[in-house]
């Protein structure tokens, strides 16, 4: 093999697991193949199941394919310029180059399609818990238009939303809101709102006109199908109690409301918004599941990769995301650094413009490191 500036035409664009993985993937699509030419397969009772895992795999295969045929290429371009015919030689230079840039465009197609299966995976359903942070009831109003922005938007794509929780202030904010956005790419589409929204606006009840800085956290979670996450009866700690309204006022004499607590991973979810305990505990456990699916997928990823997890910011609630300045009609996003100046929009659900920027961002960053 030769040195120098060639040596760098065959550096490797898929290696590692990943290559592993797609090998074995490779296999199995195989394996499929001569089982479904089997006319006593063709027969069985599984045959659909097959068919359903030769077609969810036969893009992904057909890509690898032709990256590894490429690759073969460029290795036998390479040991004609490393041979003893000059002539050959030069011919075989002037592809190399050509076919190194196949190489890595095949490679990119590889990934791409890999992080498309990824995002698409699980539950399209996403759980989003807003909370009011610091500002007091500006904070709590707050809280109610950001709810209000992800409603409108659902709107538009035609998801339904349902209120999981809520707990209202006497202004007609929130001092939290739980609820699920259901669609196909709710999750997909929502997954990026998680951290902290400042806003700075003067708010309704300032009489000298000056601006304020509040703050809310937002977290959204992929709801967490029952195959998902397993849950033992004997991992729970339920609590009934009064369910309350603003302020603290009892709205209901019975105990209807549920606070459960996953007592391994410590996760407490209290639901009060209806009047049956029942319809409260499934409406919990669907949080709870989704909060420690959620947890076990952050653990996951930090594992797998740590520059990855911190390319769009790690979702925690802490981490200041996106700034809503009303004086200048700005909105930023402080992980992209892009700005859109059309506030009064974005707050009516056309939030479209940020959300197609941090996913394909995330999908550039992410696709170098898979």
């Amino acid at each position: 093999m030769s040195t120098g500036d060639d040596s760098g035409f065959l550096e490797a664009v898929i290696e590692g697991t990943l290559r592993e993985n797609l090998d074995g993937m490779k296999s199995r699509f195989e394996e499929l193949e001569q089982k479904m030419n089997d006319p006593d397969v063709q027969q069985g009772a599984g045959f659909q199941d097959l068919l359903k895992e030769h077609g969810a795999a036969q893009v992904q295969v057909g890509l690898y394919r032709d990256y590894l045929r490429v690759e073969e290429e460029l290795a036998d371009a390479q040991q004609l310029v490393d041979g003893d015919d000059p002539e050959m030689a030069e011919l075989a230079a002037a592809e190399l180059e050509e076919l190194h840039t196949q190489q890595k465009a095949t490679a990119r197609k590889v990934r791409e399609h890999l992080l498309d299966q990824q995002a698409s995976s699980g539950s399209g359903t996403a759980i989003i818990e807003i909370r009011a942070g610091t500002g007091g009831d500006e904070a709590a109003l707050f809280a109610a238009d950001v709810f209000k922005m992800y409603s409108l938007y659902a709107e538009r794509y035609r998801m339904k939303i349902e209120v999981l929780s809520s707990s209202d202030t006497p202004l007609g904010g929130f001092k939290d809101v739980c609820f699920a956005v259901k669609g196909k790419e709710a999750f997909t589409r929502l997954r990026f709102e998680s951290g902290g929204h400042r806003v700075q606006r003067v708010p309704e009840t300032e009489t000298q006109g000056r601006i304020h800085t509040s703050a809310i956290t937002v977290a959204v979670l992929q709801e967490a199908e029952e195959s998902d996450i397993e849950i033992v009866e004997k991992d729970l700690k339920i609590e009934t109690f009064c369910a309350s309204g603003p302020g603290g006022q009892k709205v209901n004499k019975t105990s209807s409301a549920v606070r459960m607590t996953h007592i391994p991973t410590g996760t407490v979810v209290s639901i009060q918004d209806e009047k049956s305990q029942h319809k409260n505990r499934a409406k919990a456990m669907r949080v709870l599941r989704s909060r420690i699916k959620e947890k076990q997928d952050a653990e996951r990823r930090e594992k797998e990769d740590e520059v990855r997890r911190g390319l769009i910011g790690s979702g925690d609630r802490s981490d200041r995301i996106r700034t809503y300045n009303f004086p200048q009609n700005r909105i930023t996003d402080h992980r992209i650094n892009f700005s859109v100046h059309s506030l009064e929009a974005f707050m009516q659900g056309d939030i479209d413009v940020m959300i197609d920027r941090l996913i394909a961002h995330d999908r550039e960053q992410r696709v170098q490191y898979l």
